[in-house]
C-alpha cells in the first residue's frame, strides 16, 4: 500500500488553481472586448513598469521570452494602437517601445479586469483568511520563510 503524498498534492492543487486564475482572466478580459491575448496583455504591463521606453531586448530579457516573441506581441500592440516604435535619441539603429494614451487606457481596463477576477477568485474567502493566503502566497514568492 502506498501512502499518500502531500507534496504532490499541493503541487496538483497550485497547477489547478493556476489554471484557474488562467481561465477567469481571460473570460474577465473577453467580457471587456479589449482585443488583447494574455500574453500582450503581460507585456503591456511590463512596459507599464519602466521609466522610459525599453528596447525590445529588454523586454524579451524581463519576459523571459525570445526576442521574436516580442517583436509579434509588439506588432500586434502597435497595429491595435497601444504601442509604437520610437527611435532612440541616442542611437538611430535602435528602436523603444512606448505606450500611447490608447495603450495605457487599455491598462485600465485590463487592471480593472484582474480585480474583477481575484474577487471572483477570493470569493470564497474570508478576510483572515484572504490574510493568510497572501502571507502563504508572499513566502512562496520570496522563497524564504514567513517571519513569526
Amino acid at each position: 500500500m502506498t501512502s499518500p503524498d502531500p507534496d504532490g498534492l499541493l503541487a496538483e492543487q497550485l497547477l489547478r488553481l493556476t489554471r484557474r486564475v488562467h481561465r477567469i482572466q481571460k473570460h474577465h478580459l473577453e467580457r471587456r472586448e479589449l482585443g488583447i491575448t494574455p500574453a500582450q496583455s503581460r507585456l503591456l504591463r511590463t512596459l507599464a513598469h519602466y521609466g522610459s521606453p525599453p528596447r525590445m531586448a529588454d523586454l524579451a530579457e524581463r519576459l523571459e521570452v525570445v526576442p521574436r516573441a516580442v517583436t509579434t506581441l509588439v506588432d500586434g500592440l502597435e497595429a491595435s494602437g497601444k504601442v509604437r516604435r520610437v527611435p532612440d535619441p541616442d542611437n538611430r539603429r535602435v528602436i523603444r517601445i512606448e505606450l500611447t494614451d490608447e495603450g495605457r487606457a487599455a491598462l485600465r481596463e485590463l487592471r480593472a479586469a484582474r480585480r474583477s477576477a481575484a474577487e471572483e477568485i477570493l470569493a470564497p474567502l474570508g478576510d483572515q483568511q484572504r490574510k493568510v493566503l497572501g502571507e502563504l502566497l508572499d513566502t512562496l514568492v520570496d522563497g524564504t520563510a514567513a517571519p513569526p
